[in-house]
């Protein structure tokens, strides 16, 4: 039996799910496992072929990882905009301690986030990364988050990454 095509699938195939495993099948026949930018790195060039493993509700299905660009996006390899809602500028941002904090001097604690530049948080991941980058921040990935765009992005975050 041939695995099946993840790029048959499009962007409802599973990525970025806590129960996709990853395996990476050398040029050599070495066998591993993980999502990491060298086995992207190493898949695109031919080195590799990456397949994906999908549990199923009675059995789990095998794929080839036919859409390397698919995977990147998905996996933030490569950015995407209409997965993450994030345009890739220096965001205009702004903050506000939510109403439902309750230890405002804690470690981590529960803001709001606006973004007045049009961006979207649809993907906190990625979101992380650019405050990271852009402004210092140390947002939790882990967690609840969400939110609208009348009353802001909840999300979790280290107090003195913020400058508060």
């Amino acid at each position: 039996m041939q695995p099946r095509s993840a790029a048959a699938a499009g962007r409802d195939f599973p990525y970025t799910s806590r129960t996709t495993c990853y395996i990476e099948i050398s040029e050599d026949g070495t066998v591993s496992h993980g999502t990491d930018s060298g086995t992207y790195e190493r898949a695109r060039s031919g080195k590799s072929t990456l397949y994906a493993v999908w549990p199923g509700e009675w059995s789990s299905h095998l794929f080839v990882i036919d859409d390397l660009d698919e995977y990147a996006r998905a996996h933030g390899l490569v950015h995407d905009e209409k997965r993450t809602g994030l345009a890739d500028h220096e965001h205009t941002v702004r903050w506000t301690l939510d109403p439902s904090e309750t230890n405002p001097l804690g470690s981590y604690i529960t803001i709001r986030v606006h973004l007045d530049c049009g961006c979207s948080i649809q993907d906190l991941g990625t979101f992380a990364g650019q405050m990271r980058e852009q402004r210092g921040w140390d947002i939790a990935t882990t967690g609840g988050w969400g939110g609208s765009s009348t009353s802001g992005t909840y999300m979790r975050a280290r107090r003195k990454s913020l400058g508060a």
